[in-house]
């Protein structure tokens, strides 16, 4: 989506996701939401990250913002490389 030829800003993305998830629960109960949405969004970010890298890690790293070490560890517990 693109307005006056910018991107949106992620965080507009996310927050159209939540609303749509808040009424989709119609007022059900929610617990842990912190940790459901850190391993619900974590996983597919570091998988497409690695896809427009050709999964070098180095470079996947880089563009996280994290460790290589760190990276390796998230890709393994996430089962998107073998250890």
């Amino acid at each position: 989506m693109q307005n006056n030829n910018q991107t949106l800003p992620l965080k507009f993305y996310i927050k159209e996701i939540l609303i749509k998830y808040f009424e989709t629960i119609d007022g059900a109960s929610i617990k842990n939401l912190y940790a459901m949405f850190i391993e619900e969004v974590e996983a597919p970010l570091l998988q497409s990250v690695m896809e427009y890298v050709n999964f070098n890690q180095s470079k996947a790293a880089n563009i996280l913002g994290i460790n290589r070490a760190t990276l390796r560890k998230k890709l393994i517990s996430y089962k998107l490389i073998e250890a």
